[in-house]
């Protein structure tokens, strides 16, 4: 079909989504990517973030940490260093990881940590793509 696209997301260990998608939105370093089949060829670093996709009608949802993505006319490839689809988030793990990250912050001495604030980040991406399953 011409109105959609290839979409692969992949981490070091595993392959994660490999499907046939009409629309896909991609956090990438300086905003969200909104890519339909046609799109101009580009290549942008990856955020942590949501990454949403729409397969046969269905929107699903990923949570992704930093990477890289390059979008073709009719394929899109993400490399991200991490990547969960919702179904797979234990949602109590990443609420707990989330509070530990921002006790950090609350600390009137300790200077912004950029491990803490990733970490806080995948936390959050965690929580909010598994809120959409």
């Amino acid at each position: 079909m011409a109105d959609e696209f290839d979409l692969e997301v992949a981490t070091p260990e595993r392959l994660i989504v490999q499907e046939r998608v009409t629309t896909a939105q991609i956090p990438a370093r300086d905003g969200y990517i909104g890519v339909l089949a046609g799109h101009a060829p580009l290549v942008a670093e990856l955020q942590t973030g949501v990454l949403s996709y729409v397969t046969g009608g269905v929107t699903r949802y990923l949570a992704v940490h930093w990477g890289f993505v390059e979008v073709l006319q009719d394929h899109v490839r993400v490399l991200a260093d991490l990547g969960e689809r919702a179904e797979e988030i234990d949602v109590a793990r990443a609420r707990a990881a989330l509070e530990r990250a921002q006790k950090l912050f609350e600390e009137p001495h300790v200077d912004l940590d950029p491990a803490a604030l990733a970490e806080m980040q995948k936390a959050q991406a965690r929580i909010e793509a598994a809120a959409q399953k």
